[in-house]
């Protein structure tokens, strides 16, 4: 049996902080509520071969200042109550975070992605995360409200920062993630790559998230935003592959070279070769993908520049 003491629905954020702030040890905090069994699973919640109990739910999906989104001068606010299934199904958040459909369509499956939240994704921190690496590429930070003589007070940390360590983050206790704020990619290509041991609700043994801004007459990279996660304890961006590809010609051999540059930062415990075999082929990938997303098809461009 899996049970609590209470199960609260506060209808504010202020209301949840107060909640939160008289909780009791082992109290949880819910919002699309996917990973909780996964949680208890893992021994932070009890044995579930016996019975698993939580001292207070706190149930956050009722907030209405939590849901939906916003875009405004090139940044898009993500509410901390918006679901996976938004970004295949929204045209605003298609268009401004063209990452975003192909990063959702890989997450679980139909049903857990109209429950599963993105900032839940983000604050489980698993080294793994789906949603991290497009997040990171796009310079995400994270809304933060605390109660503090009774007042909401909030704060803004960089994603970069608040990920410390599987399953750690910066939130302090009674904290609460409100929002995610990430840079616009309008006019971008998107791309994301995934591997794991199957097909269906896999959990990524490595994946790889890619915008890429580019002009087709100039055949230069104008912009390009790399990050991965599951080859080490935290998600990574690759600033170093930005950097080397920014402003230069689209050229099949300049992608392949920059695709073995982060090889190195693999430190995973396990399957190194393996992992950084898949990074190569992933950012290849994901480059050629992301061009093409935006209207450029690496090969054609190759050829005619080739006979420029």
């Amino acid at each position: 049996m899996f049970s609590c003491d209470q199960y609260l629905i506060p209808e504010s954020l202020d209301q949840a902080l107060q909640m939160l702030a008289r909780a009791p040890t082992g109290s949880r905090l819910l919002a699309g509520a996917t990973d909780t069994l996964p949680w208890a699973r893992q021994g932070r919640g009890g044995d579930l071969s016996g019975d698993a109990h939580i001292a207070w739910v706190i149930d956050i999906s009722r907030i209405a200042e939590l849901k939906g989104y916003s875009i405004d001068a090139g940044r898009v606010r993500i509410g901390a109550l918006l679901v996976l299934q938004e970004f295949l199904e929204a045209p605003a958040l298609r268009e401004h975070l063209p990452v975003m459909p192909y990063c959702a369509i890989w997450f679980a499956d139909d049903q857990i992605r109209r429950q599963a939240t993105l900032i839940g994704n983000l604050v489980n921190a698993s080294p793994a995360a789906d949603g991290t690496p497009p997040m990171l590429a796009l310079d995400a930070r994270l809304e933060i409200a605390r109660l503090e003589e009774a007042s909401v007070v909030r704060r803004s940390v960089a994603l970069e920062d608040f990920v410390s360590g599987p399953g750690r983050t910066s939130l302090q206790p009674g904290e609460i993630v409100t929002a995610v704020e990430c840079d616009s990619a309008a006019g971008y290509g998107g791309a994301f790559e995934k591997v794991g041991q199957r097909r269906s609700l896999v959990i990524s043994t490595v994946c790889a998230a890619c915008c890429v801004k580019a002009s087709a007459e100039r055949g230069l990279f104008e912009d390009v935003r790399l990050a991965l996660g599951g080859i080490g304890p935290v998600p990574v961006r690759l600033r170093e592959v930005e950097d080397f590809l920014r402003g230069k010609p689209i050229k099949l051999e300049l992608i392949a070279e920059a695709a073995s540059l982060p090889t190195d930062r693999v430190a995973s415990r396990t399957r190194r070769e393996y992992r950084r075999e898949v990074i190569r082929g992933f950012i290849e990938r994901a480059l050629v993908d992301a061009l093409a997303d935006c209207g450029i098809h690496i090969e054609q461009t190759a050829k005619e520049t080739a006979h420029g």
